[in-house]
């Protein structure tokens, strides 16, 4: 097996899990509906197309750069009638890096390795107003989701790494495997993304962490606090 790594980084993102209706909320991380919307559309699927290959390559993700959240307090007129729609509160993730992976057959991880380089429908992360800063695909690597995931090189922007220290530990969220028991459940395995249809089911997920050095972070400094009442 192997694994093709992803870059998402914007100035915004929002994955939606739970927010519906006025209230739309983002998850802290990309979700597995939310990746695999982006690979069918890079590839030109139709909303209507059934995406279960897709759901069944091993997903991940790791947060490389954590930035802040926004509300985006929003009214909307309805142009046909000229009334007011309900005012909605929808919320992104600014200044946010992460490198997600899905594990694969190797000639189905290359077709979408392909059509992310050439897209058939515009990409973006999470919703239609958050569009990619940076090329998305990073390539293939030959092995395993979780080994990939915390070898692959820290995606963090140098003004964000001169403020970490000098080691760091980046979370990592993946699919379960088989015999592991989940540290949560989330709502995000997508089996429709049909407009008429769309549903979702609970995914098992597992949480972890990487620690990567920082060669550009602050050093700890060596301090005796009883230095500064040193005998007489």
């Amino acid at each position: 097996m192997s694994t093709l790594l992803l870059r998402l980084s914007g100035p915004l993102q929002s994955w939606g899990v739970s927010g519906r209706f006025v209230n739309r909320s983002t998850s802290s991380h990309p979700t597995k509906s939310g990746v695999i919307g982006l690979l069918a559309a890079a590839e030109g699927r139709p909303r209507e197309q059934s995406v279960a290959d897709l759901v069944g390559l091993h997903f991940g993700v790791r947060t490389d750069q954590v930035g802040s959240v926004l509300r985006d307090f929003q009214t909307e007129i309805d142009w046909r009638t000229n009334k007011s729609k309900p005012l909605t509160n929808r919320y992104y993730l600014q200044d946010y890096r992460f490198v997600a992976g899905v594990e694969g057959p190797d000639d189905v991880l290359e077709g979408l390795d392909e059509a992310l380089k050439h897209p058939v429908f515009p990409l973006y992360l999470g919703r239609r107003s958050c569009p990619p800063g940076e090329r998305i695909s990073l390539g293939i690597v030959t092995g395993d989701l979780e080994t990939a995931l915390r070898v692959a090189e820290w995606t963090a922007a140098e003004w964000y790494r001169r403020k970490k220290p000098t080691r760091v530990h980046l979370p990592i969220s993946r699919d379960v495997l088989s015999g592991e028991s989940a540290d949560e459940l989330v709502r995000d395995r997508p089996e429709s993304f049909d407009p008429k249809e769309r549903s979702y089911e609970l995914r098992p997920v597992k949480h972890d962490w990487v620690g990567v050095s920082n060669d550009l972070g602050i050093k700890a400094i060596d301090h005796d606090p009883f230095d500064l009442i040193g005998g007489a």
